[in-house]
């Protein structure tokens, strides 16, 4: 149900006349490759939590607690800590996906240009990001111990990704992934 809340709001998000690009000045110098200020990315992050907002505002849920933070990779985070929010998690985190995907959208139409942010319930993606790469290295030494290929569970993309990336550096496996989505998963092999 909440997945399919999320894809309404995102239907009539594409519908409604939007202003696009209501910052161009921060686009400007974001496109040109300079440093935003504090102003800038605080102006962002307005504008993100704002969006953010309006979405909850459909999950009664408007007045949540929304952690804002820099990530490893220059993204902002916006974690929503309200406890009773799972269903914005949904099942194997798809609905955080929407919601990810929406507020991307909604915020990169009224700011004018791309800005990674990162949309999180209860530090939901950050468990989930530790949980895979547990797994993977877990795998990895099992199909290194008993000699033999071990496939993962399907992924989402993201996640396939820190696979790869997390067991790039062993030299005792190689890894690819097979399958169409949903059920696209990684194969980890014995080199």
């Amino acid at each position: 149900m909440a997945e399919e809340l999320v894809e309404e709001i995102a239907e009539e998000a594409v519908v409604e006349e939007q202003i696009v690009g209501e910052y161009p000045e921060i686009a400007k110098r974001y496109k040109a490759g300079e440093d935003l200020t504090d102003e800038d990315l605080d102006t962002i992050a307005d504008v993100a939590i704002s969006i953010v907002r309006d979405i909850l505002v459909h999950f009664d849920a408007d007045n949540s607690p929304i952690d804002e933070y820099e990530g490893d990779e220059g993204e902002l985070i916006l974690d929503i800590t309200a406890p009773d929010l799972a269903v914005l998690i949904g099942r194997h985190g798809r609905t955080l996906e929407s919601l990810q995907t929406l507020v991307s959208l909604l915020v990169s139409r009224k700011l004018g240009f791309r800005y990674p942010v990162a949309v999180d319930v209860e530090g939901y993606k950050s468990r989930r990001h530790d949980k895979v790469i547990s797994m993977a290295k877990s795998a990895a030494s099992r199909a290194v111990s008993q000699n033999r290929t071990v496939n993962l569970p399907p992924m989402t993309a993201y996640e396939r990704r820190l696979v790869h990336i997390a067991l790039r550096e062993d030299d005792r496996v190689d890894t690819h992934s097979e399958g169409t989505d949903p059920e696209r998963r990684v194969v980890i092999t014995v080199c």
